[in-house]
């Protein structure tokens, strides 16, 4: 079996979590958190970095530094993961979700500004598949309504929006490294911090509400309990285990391209033909090859290209069940407007093998199972 997912491994991982082990520093803070602070600032420079145990927590420490409180709103996509919504709810606010673009399926920033009211706090914008949200207008609409951004960039390392990262756009950035992302730590993320005046209180917020690390500086002779905080801190071990792939992350990323190109290259003729929809990106944005997926013409040929795949010996998924339709969803939230395209083109999404490593010979074979499926009457 082809799988859909494997874990980025490019050999020095152990050498760099045994020294780790060797350095007796293997909570957070050591030698490797700092290399992977220092490469993540210098990719989104002037921003501040901040590793953490997860994308999740990411999102939640974005959502304390919005102050989030309980009767606030926030704006969201419904079509993303729940840790997009988790961190808001988590502070008591409530969930507006609205519909996604069908080229991009990143949130319709034709449909933000209506969804708007006094109530409104945040808007989270997600960049699906490492591809950027019309983030100008979205940008332009928050600060006319004097509302904050947070843009979970989970998918979204070395992507960028008019050559701006993503993640430094907005307010805060979110980050994951978890081992389904380009660049991983088995569990894993990143906060950027896009304004200096967030900085002392978000280092508070990742070490359990103290200022421990202003003490570990110098900056203060003891530290103390200053505000609420968690333990956010990843542990060096894990940040050795990214470290060894963030040293050779061009190598990386060019091989992700070279196989997200090579589909796309070998389903044109199928797309053009009217078969299928294939990912669409942007003039303005440059995209990091997360993943390849096809839009199939409804909900039942999707079923059946998983399956035709699967008795290929090849391992393809669908993504997110539209969160507003959800259990959680529908108690912590409500749908603005019309779903016109997130519920549709979720059940018509098909993700297929793609990882770091994955053969030529696998890539041929899944290319060969996919127009297989296209070219039967």
């Amino acid at each position: 079996m082809i799988p859909f997912n494997v874990p980025p491994v490019v050999g020095t991982e152990t050498k760099y979590i045994q020294k780790a082990i060797e350095n007796h520093k293997i909570s957070g803070d050591g030698e490797f958190t700092k290399k992977c602070t220092e490469w993540l600032e210098e990719k989104y420079n002037p921003s501040k970095a901040l590793l953490t145990t997860s994308g999740t927590s990411a999102l939640e420490m974005a959502a304390i530094l919005c102050e989030i409180k309980p009767g606030d709103e926030v704006i969201l996509p419904s079509f993303t993961f729940c840790s997009t919504a988790n961190c808001f709810v988590q502070r008591g606010a409530t969930l507006v979700f609205v519909d996604v673009r069908k080229d991009t399926m990143n949130i319709d920033e034709k449909k933000i500004e209506k969804a708007i009211t006094p109530k409104t706090k945040v808007i989270c914008v997600v960049h699906y598949a490492g591809v950027a949200c019309e983030m100008d207008e979205i940008m332009e609409i928050a600060r006319k309504h004097r509302i904050l951004v947070v843009e979970d960039a989970a998918q979204a390392i070395c992507s960028s929006y008019k050559g701006r990262p993503l993640g430094t756009i907005g307010d805060f950035g979110c980050l994951s490294f978890h081992e389904t992302k380009n660049f991983s730590m088995g569990e894993g993320g990143a906060i950027i911090i896009n304004h200096d005046k967030d900085f002392n209180m978000a280092e508070i917020i990742r070490e359990k509400g103290t200022d421990r690390s202003l003490f570990f500086r110098g900056i203060v002779d003891k530290y103390t309990w200053r505000e609420y905080g968690s333990s956010y801190l990843p542990s060096d071990m894990n940040a050795a285990y990214l470290w060894a792939q963030l040293e050779q992350a061009d190598k990386l990323q060019n091989f992700r391209m070279s196989v997200w190109k090579k589909y796309d290259d070998s389903f044109k003729e199928i797309a053009k033909a009217g078969k299928v929809v294939l990912p669409f990106v942007p003039a303005e944005c440059v995209h990091n090859a997360h993943m390849y997926y096809l839009i199939t013409k409804n909900f039942s040929e999707r079923t059946e290209l998983i399956k035709f795949l699967k008795e290929r010996e090849i391992s393809a998924v669908f993504h997110y069940i539209p969160l507003h339709s959800a259990p959680a969803g529908i108690k912590f939230g409500r749908f603005d407007g019309k779903d016109e395209v997130t519920t549709e083109y979720s059940e018509r999404l098909v993700r297929l093998p793609f990882y770091y490593g994955l053969s030529e010979s696998d890539q041929n074979k899944v290319i060969e199972a996919v127009l297989d499926f296209y070219s039967k009457p």
